[in-house]
């Protein structure tokens, strides 16, 4: 990893995208966020809609849940658990390699 990948990637990290910028992101309407917010697939931000902003993480989680509703035709709760299962994955395979047993 060179000096340009970590700062994008600090850069990314920082990143607070509104519904709409989060939305155009993911090729989606806004309506689809609101309605994976409203089941619980993603994340709700604390303060007021209007007001709303997500991170480099959410991004990465609703294009995760799109990816996997678009290319293999999943319910949105489906997609949802997957997304979460391997978000685990990641966890687990993060925490091995800072283990040194990967």
């Amino acid at each position: 990893m060179d000096d340009d990948d970590i700062l994008a990637a600090a850069i990314l990290e920082d990143a607070a995208l509104t519904l709409e910028e989060l939305a155009c992101a993911c090729a989606v309407s806004p309506e689809w966020v609101l309605r994976h917010i409203e089941e619980g697939a993603l994340e709700r931000p604390a303060a007021v809609v209007a007001q709303w902003r997500f991170s480099s993480r959410d991004l990465g989680r609703a294009r995760r849940i799109r990816a996997l509703e678009r290319d293999f035709e999943a319910e949105p709760e489906l997609a949802a658990l997957v997304a979460d299962m391997l978000d685990e994955m990641d966890s687990l395979r993060a925490r091995l390699r800072r283990a040194g047993l990967l």
